[in-house]
């Protein structure tokens, strides 16, 4: 039986993942017990999602950030197989833009040597990032609302509001600390390349006091290393979920009246728009930190 709609609800029934992993059931109500049943599906309720642990697999945000990755994909590829020296099309200027944009950032963060790595990276990770953050500008409704009564027209046993589905990849801490730790394997990939194991080490367990300070040094560098992607993933995930929530916000305006309506629609084209200029500078700064700490990885300290 599907929970009663309201306000509260609403907001959780939109900040909720659509989640797949073992299903459980609850077995005691007062003491909040559940047990595995044995089989695998979508949770049906956050609870549920919650049982399903470490290992169930958020749908939405890996179906989400596959589709915008491959889309990206496409659009510079269909631009490459079709640029000409002549006049350029639409696309093709776009895209020089951003390909040109890019080189610019990276030459000017970048002083390690050839950035014939790091520049399509940075490229892959401002254009990934941006378009999972637009998805923030599309009504918080819409997609929503096709894939609940999709999915429950092919499962009769589900009901449309036990269906959840999270457009924004970026508003899932998954996603960006997925990302993130990457950026930490690349760090200690190239950190590794440049100085040698020894020297990787060396550098925490020497820096920044010396080797009367060893303990100290590699406490406080591990530390440091660390903190670099999840302040990454956190400072993205921050913005882009206040961001969705301040959406969802506005838009239960819209069942208060006629005048409390109006101001929700004008408080949503000023957001949409501010907006804007958060998902572009997220993915910026997403970008450039990263290119800054790969950076910092080919520079050696004696």
């Amino acid at each position: 039986m599907a929970e009663e709609l309201t306000v509260s609800s609403h907001i959780k029934h939109h900040l909720q993942n659509l989640a797949f992993g073992r299903k459980h059931e609850l077995v005691d109500e007062q003491n909040n017990l559940w047990e595995p049943t044995g089989s695998w599906g979508f949770a049906t309720s956050s609870s549920e999602a919650a049982q399903m642990g470490f290992w169930s697999i958020h749908v939405d945000t890996m179906l989400m950030s596959i589709t915008l990755g491959a889309l990206m994909m496409w659009y510079f590829r269909s631009v490459a197989k079709k640029a000409s020296a002549g006049v350029p099309t639409a696309m093709q200027n776009f895209a020089e833009w951003i390909v040109e944009f890019i080189d610019t950032t990276v030459r000017g963060s970048f002083s390690g040597g050839k950035t014939t790595f790091v520049a399509p990276l940075a490229l892959t990770i401002f254009g990934w990032v941006f378009l999972m953050n637009l998805m923030d500008l599309v009504p918080v409704d819409i997609i929503p609302f096709l894939v609940q009564h999709t999915t429950a027209y092919f499962v009769a046993d589900l009901s449309p509001h036990e269906v959840y589905f999270k457009i924004v990849p970026t508003t899932d801490i998954n996603a960006p600390l997925g990302m993130a730790i990457t950026v930490l394997l690349l760090i200690i990939f190239f950190s590794i390349k440049i100085k040698g194991v020894g020297g990787f080490f060396g550098e925490l367990a020497f820096q920044p006091f010396g080797k009367k300070m060893l303990p100290f040094n590699f406490a406080l560098e591990v530390v440091t290393l660390l903190a670099k992607p999840f302040s990454l993933a956190m400072r993205l995930f921050g913005n882009l979920y206040a961001g969705e929530m301040i959406f969802i916000l506005i838009a239960i305006m819209y069942s208060a009246g006629m005048v409390i309506g109006s101001l929700g629609a004008l408080l949503q084209v000023g957001w949409a728009i501010f907006h804007i200029l958060i998902i572009t500078l997220q993915a910026f700064i997403f970008m450039v930190l990263t290119v800054v700490y790969l950076d910092m990885a080919h520079q050696e300290h004696h």
